[in-house]
């Protein structure tokens, strides 16, 4: 038996068995115990507390159940005991069951914001106590002290937000207009209890964690706590919560002992919001958060540089060059940043400048120090895989972009290598590839001897690399003008060094100077060597990566061209001519006769700007040898004085070159024909950048009076020609009067290419791009009678080759102010509903890009390019019929958010339209299309009658639900059809 006993091994028990479960402790409830207790404390609360509060304190018993209003209206407040002593009875009685563990979670979970109510009245209440003896007070002083104490215990004991959100309701909210004497109860608490409430959430705020506290009291209510939901999605788009929320973290409270004080606390726990995994509460956090720290920048700069900025942004000041490294750290192979420190810093940056989007002055300030190793660091991303480059990559083009333009250039000359002031990566640190796949800063290897010449290749091949990042950054910021800045800025930098005399860095006879000396002089000459060498580098690189729109206005064109001719000035005063500068001052001198040619609309403020460049083209005009451009100089700087009221032949002339040889650099091959009479050297520049035939232009001619020709003279012998019967030389005329500045000539011309496009004239449609970029000119026109032709001709041509010509359109229509003008995407949009009436049903196959452009176009800044995307989605929607059931909840949601809480009425009114011309197309087939949605869509008109001031919007819901009403009519009761059917027995 002993042996058996030894040898005995049991297995392993299942843990999985109810056997095996913890036991319970012995005051647990069952489900039926708790639902009893449940049952009694709503009892004892509904009769002992809630009659007995002051009007104002807590939510009134009458408007929580019917049942409630019942209780109410039987107690019996003036019989004995006194109310107040009912009260403090009743609060006292709970608040001794509660000390037991099962029975508090119960109470302080359904029933905390009565027993807080009660507590506040019957502790904080004032009282006329000098007026009563002790005899006739019913609450001692003492029982009074026992209620603030068992309050203040109770909020210390329960869950914090509970806390937050409970006297939240008891604060109440902001007075409101309430006609009934029961609302205005329950509307306005009394001052006493504001105060109160006031100073308790203060306390609850400064308590550790205080912030989250406050966060998830507040957010919880709206469905982004625990339990979550679909109410959650709806509280991250409400940013007046957290606006809110930011409010009452930025604003110290009465009870702080100072403002430092206050946010030095408050300042971690809202940066610890950012850092939140749950993605149900991320969100919200985040959006807190980031209003916090732009209120908190905003009102209190200099506690926010401290307390904020400084921790976020303190992993890069580690290891900036103006940094102190400590001695400890200099080992080589140490980490200085780790990899959570700087995933963290980027992606809290990124979320409160990208994100936030307010460029304040603190926030630019701080962050501009660190710019040097932030562009490092994205440099070091582009060599692989990381998922901070974007967030890099985003953060340097938002601050280029905010930036004054002086300091944008002198971070991106710092960038560049070009001013070593600017502050960088310490020369000890080095980036280095992370263990989990991130990006780390440590202390670099010491170099040996043997390894300097790959020391130096790696200097160099990242210098040249950085270059090329540089340009590709570059390359995204040609729309706000940086890049056209910058490259003129590197054009001046080029002039000297072009220009930079050489003799001067010639050293000295060895006698005159010490070995110090020749030491400093040599390093001099070699950083300006590499200095030189940089900035040819970076005009490679900036010539291979920027298009020919880096220039976005006048004023950079003209910086353009006075670089180029002080450029060419001082070769002169060197005595440095050389043919590629020849060739460079004449490209830039008819850059400025096309401008003043009439390429471009120049205003008075225009000629201003161009007026700087009179200094620089007297100066070429004496002392240049070429005498054809000394006679061009001098011609400019009349045209400009005189702001074009007169202009030589040499300046069309060197317009019209200048034009020509941009047409040969495009690979346009123009053989010579003989020469036709032109309207205007303008009309006849625009049409030879399109023709491929070449028209050899008469200098100087000039027409005053409208010339017709034959195509547009006899538009009805046009019309009632067969198809390949005009002729070339007809529709070399035709294409010229478009350009006619005579309105009637230009109008009648597009008209008659209208009528080619419509009967398929073979010659004209051969020519089709070119007929495109006619009638889109045209559109820009102001007269009516011009870009109404002009849209009549682009929907014609859509109608015979959409898939060419759709998708220009809708790229045109889709892009921003800066690129076309308002007036511009507008007519676009008149062009686009045509072109969707032409097609018909086969608007099913385009459907995709339509829909997602105009869906794009309801969330544009402008509120007519809104109303006008609204019209042509719903022209859209009306052709689509049983193809619009995928697309049908993004339709009805963004209908219904722009109904609901758009601004301008002419957009709220298309939206409605929308709705009335998607009922009125469907018809019957409604109620099968819109299945899902038509209750929503039921819903939203009746908002729209009810709470719409606008008469015209509620004209509009009111015939959709006339549309819906005869719809559902139809559906429900289908008229009789009097029919007979033969049915064949087998």
């Amino acid at each position: 038996m002993i042996r058996l006993a030894a040898n005995f091994n049991p297995g392993k028990p299942n843990t999985r068995t109810p056997e095996v479960a913890p036991a319970l402790s012995p005051d647990a409830l069952s489900i039926s115990q708790q639902k009893t207790v449940q049952f009694i404390l709503q009892f004892v609360v509904t009769l002992g507390i809630c009659p007995y509060l002051m009007p104002g304190v807590g939510v009134p018993l009458r408007y929580r159940t019917e049942f409630g209003a019942v209780v109410q209206d039987v107690v019996c407040l003036d019989a004995a005991p006194d109310a107040t002593r009912r009260l403090y009875t009743s609060c006292r009685a709970l608040l001794n069951v509660a000390e037991h563990t099962s029975l508090g979670s119960l109470i302080f979970c359904h029933h905390f914001g009565d027993i807080a109510a009660g507590l506040c009245q019957l502790g904080f209440c004032p009282t006329k106590s000098k007026l009563l003896t002790p005899a006739e007070e019913v609450l001692t002083e003492e029982e009074r002290t026992l209620s603030r104490g068992a309050l203040r215990d109770m909020l210390d004991q329960v869950y914090q937000p509970l806390a937050v959100r409970e006297l939240l309701i008891l604060q109440g909210g902001p007075p409101q207009s309430c006609t009934d004497v029961k609302t205005q109860l329950r509307c306005r608490a009394p001052a006493w209890l504001r105060r109160l409430c006031g100073q308790l959430l203060s306390e609850r705020l400064m308590r550790p964690n205080g912030v989250q506290a406050v966060v998830r009291g507040i957010l919880e209510g709206a469905g982004a706590g625990a339990a979550g939901g679909s109410d959650a999605e709806v509280m991250a788009a409400d940013w007046k919560k957290c606006d809110l929320i930011a409010k009452i973290l930025a604003s110290c409270p009465q009870q702080s002992l100072s403002p430092e004080s206050y946010y030095k606390d408050i300042c971690p726990q809202v940066l610890d919001l950012f850092h939140f995994q749950d993605k149900l509460t991320a969100r919200q956090f985040q959006r807190v958060a980031t209003t916090t720290f732009i209120t908190l920048s905003r009102e209190r700069p200099q506690l926010a540089a401290k307390y904020l900025l400084q921790p976020v942004l303190a992993p890069l000041h580690r290891c900036l060059n103006t940094a102190e490294i400590p001695e400890s750290y200099r080992v080589p192979g140490t980490i200085l940043v780790t990899e959570e420190e700087l995933c963290r810093c980027i992606e809290d940056v990124f979320k409160v400048y990208v994100i936030g989007n307010e460029p304040l002055t603190v926030l630019m300030d701080s962050l501009l120090p660190v710019l040097g190793v932030l562009f490092l660091l994205y440099c070091f991303t582009k060599q692989s895989v990381s998922h901070i480059r974007s967030l890099c990559q985003e953060i340097l083009l938002w601050i280029l972009g905010k930036l004054e333009r002086k300091k944008a250039i002198a971070s991106l000359k710092g960038f560049a290598g070009l001013d070593k002031a600017v502050p960088s990566l310490h020369s000890l640190c080095q980036f280095r590839v992370a263990t989990q796949g991130g990006i780390m800063i440590t202390i670099k290897e010491a170099i040996s001897d043997e390894d300097e010449d790959e020391a130096l290749y790696q200097k160099v091949s990242s210098e040249q690399d950085q270059v090329e990042h540089l340009g590709d950054l570059l390359s995204l910021c040609q729309e706000c003008g940086l890049s056209g800045d910058f490259f003129i800025f590197c054009l001046k930098e080029l002039t000297h060094v072009a220009t930079e005399n050489e003799a001067e860095l010639k050293t000295k006879p060895f006698s005159s100077k010490s070995l110090l000396e020749l030491e400093q002089h040599q390093t001099l000459l070699v950083e300006g060597q590499e200095q030189k060498l940089l900035v040819l580098q970076l005009m490679v690189v900036l010539c291979e990566r920027m298009s020919e729109q880096i220039f976005t206005n006048i004023t950079q064109v003209v910086d353009f061209v006075a670089a180029t001719l002080q450029r060419a000035c001082a070769s002169l005063a060197h005595q440095a001519e050389s043919t590629v500068e020849s060739q460079t001052l004449s490209m830039s001198m008819g850059l400025v006769a096309v401008i003043l040619g009439g390429a471009v609309q120049l205003k008075s403020s225009d000629f201003a700007v161009l007026k700087q460049l009179l200094p620089l083209l007297e100066k070429v005009s004496n002392t240049y040898p070429d005498p054809v451009i000394q006679e061009l100089a001098v011609d400019l700087r009349i045209t400009i004085s005189t702001h074009g009221a007169f202009a030589t032949e040499a300046v069309s002339m060197a317009a019209q070159s200048t034009l020509n040889k941009k047409d040969s650099e495009g690979k346009i091959e123009e053989p010579q024909q003989s020469s036709h009479e032109r309207h205007t050297d303008v009309a006849h520049s625009h049409l030879e950048q399109q023709q491929s035939h070449g028209i050899a232009p008469q200098p100087g001619l000039q027409s005053d009076a409208p010339v017709t020709p034959q195509g547009v003279n006899e538009p009805s012998t046009t019309t009632n020609q067969k198809s390949g019967s005009i002729t070339t030389e007809q529709l070399q005329e035709v294409l010229l009067s478009a350009y006619d500045p005579q309105i009637p000539t230009r109008a009648a011309a597009l008209r008659t290419l209208s009528c080619w496009i419509e009967q398929r004239e073979a010659k004209a449609l051969e020519m089709q791009e070119k007929l495109l970029k006619i009638f889109l000119e045209n559109l820009e026109h102001e007269d009516t009678f011009v870009y109404l032709s002009a849209i009549q001709g682009v929907a014609l041509l859509s109608d015979v080759y959409p898939e060419k010509i759709l998708p220009d359109l809708l790229a045109q229509y889709d892009s921003s102010k800066d690129e076309h003008t308002p007036e511009t995407r507008m007519k676009v949009g008149e062009v686009l509903m045509r072109i969707v009436r032409a097609l018909g049903d086969m608007v099913s196959k385009y459907r995709e890009p339509l829909i997602h452009t105009f869906l794009r176009g309801v969330r544009d800044p402008d509120g007519a390019h809104r109303a006008s995307s609204l019209a042509n989605l719903g022209e859209l929607c009306q052709r689509l019929d049983f193809l619009l059931g995928s697309v049908v909840h993004e339709v009805t949601a963004c209908l219904i958010a722009v109904a609901k809480t758009d601004s301008e009425v002419q957009v709220r009114r298309a939206a409605i339209h929308v709705i009335v011309l998607l009922l009125r197309g469907l018809s019957q087939k409604a109620t099968e299309v819109l299945s899902d949605v038509l209750k929503d869509l039921y819903h939203l008109l009746k908002h729209v009658v009810r709470l719409e001031p606008d008469d015209v919007a509620k004209l509009h819901a009111q015939l959709a639900l006339e549309e819906l009403d005869d719809i559902m009519k139809n559906f429900l009761f289908p008229p009789r059809k009097l029919e007979k059917k033969i049915v064949v027995l087998p």
